[in-house]
């Protein structure tokens, strides 16, 4: 299988893969870059978020802000990804994390947005043109109390971003070399990832760089990996699955949404936790499938992580399982297939799944060019888009919810 990473971009251009290879290709210089954005704009965001929490105060609000991470697909992965993280590592006195696709917040609103709950609004977008995006910001406005709104998206000239230059509740965070013009979302996802974490993290500053350095030499790995990861799918398999446990449940969720969409569907795709997926969803595993697992730095949660490979692997239910682990010397890792980071610093799982993605987005690029779509425009009709369209946005009576 060709090696798409070391490529010539005329080859490229030939499978329709030069956009998206690229893409996935300049995600750790994109990592050292919002690092870079989030220290430029680290005091102001700061002073925005403390501004608010000194106004809830002076009105006798004493209860936990909450933020709320949204966006729709890839976007809305984001926050379920580093929400867990936050929630052991943010302000714990001040905040509380919780992820809500913006689709189900402007479907039933009042099913998640309580009205007297003050609210950091986080919005991730890579356009900021998806029209969930623009009515959930304005649902959230109408139906809070207290809210303030924090925009992460990756287009300048966006509706998300022109919107919120012109409300004095917002602030707005740019990553434009982030904005992929490929039809699936890799860099932008990352890069807001990183950036939310980065701002809600209590971890030193220079702990976070460290991080970040550390992500970055991982991913010039994955590049240099490609190889490893031919040979899986060189293959004959029809499935795939994604398994993880804590942020990196949704992390299989997002992976697996890249297999889906690079190829059109052609491949048969499904996600779960660690532990979830003995409760029917394993039903899925024939031994035409591929089955990847996203292993956690926590050594306690590793456990099952570790279980859970060796009971398919036992089972000889699958073609291949294949763990995607950090080596180090105080966790014990899998012996099967593995992608194994050796020698590198261990990192907190929701900077670790920086690299962690890459390995699922080169899967998901091969496996497209194997199936012989093309992953710069995976859908033949064009009935499935980079934004979405099509929706239609209802009105909202926030007194009867009629």
């Amino acid at each position: 299988m060709i090696e798409l990473f070391h490529t010539a971009q005329e080859e490229l251009e030939k499978m329709g893969a030069h956009i998206t290879t690229a893409e996935i290709a300049q995600q750790p210089e994109l990592w050292q870059e919002t690092l870079a954005i989030y220290n430029e704009h680290k005091a102001a965001v700061h002073s925005f978020l403390k501004e608010f929490q000194e106004e809830l105060a002076q009105s006798g609000i004493t209860r936990p802000i909450r933020v709320v991470f949204t966006g729709a697909g890839t976007s809305d992965y984001v926050g379920g990804i580093i929400a867990p993280y936050l929630n052991e590592m943010g302000e714990r006195d001040v905040y509380t994390f919780s992820s809500i696709p913006s689709t189900d917040i402007v479907s039933a609103p009042l099913n998640y947005l309580n009205p007297d709950e003050p609210c950091v609004f986080v919005s991730f977008a890579r356009s900021g043109n998806s029209p969930e995006s623009l009515a959930a910001v304005e649902l959230a406005g109408k139906i809070i109390h207290h809210v303030r709104f924090l925009h992460i998206t990756c287009a300048p000239e966006g509706a998300l971003a022109q919107e919120g230059a012109k409300d004095k509740r917002a602030y707005t965070l740019l990553i434009p070399r982030a904005n992929d013009k490929g039809f699936a979302m890799t860099g932008s996802f990352s890069c807001m990832a990183l950036l939310a974490t980065l701002i809600f993290d209590t971890t030193p500053d220079e702990n976070k760089a460290l991080f970040v350095e550390t992500a970055a030499s991982m991913g010039q790995a994955v590049l240099a990996g490609e190889s490893q990861i031919a040979q899986w799918l060189s293959d004959d398999y029809t499935r795939v699955t994604f398994l993880g446990s804590g942020c990196f449940a949704r992390l299989a969720q997002e992976a697996q949404l890249k297999i889906l969409e690079l190829a059109h569907g052609l491949i048969a795709t499904s996600w779960d936790s660690s532990m979830g997926y003995r409760h029917g969803p394993k039903s899925f595993v024939d031994d035409k499938t591929l089955v990847f697992i996203f292993v956690s730095n926590n050594v306690y949660t590793r456990h099952y992580d570790l279980d859970i490979l060796h009971e398919i692997a036992g089972d000889d239910i699958a073609l291949r399982t294949i763990a995607i682990q950090q080596d180090a010397t105080s966790l014990k890792n899998y012996e099967g297939d593995a992608f194994t980071f050796e020698g590198f610093t261990a990192l907190p799982d929701v900077y670790l799944a920086l690299p962690y993605i890459m390995v699922a987005q080169a899967v998901a690029l091969k496996n497209s060019i194997k199936v012989k779509n093309t992953p710069d425009t995976p859908s033949p009709t064009g009935t499935v888009n980079r934004v979405v369209k099509g929706v239609t946005i209802h009105p909202f009576d926030d007194a009867s919810g009629e």
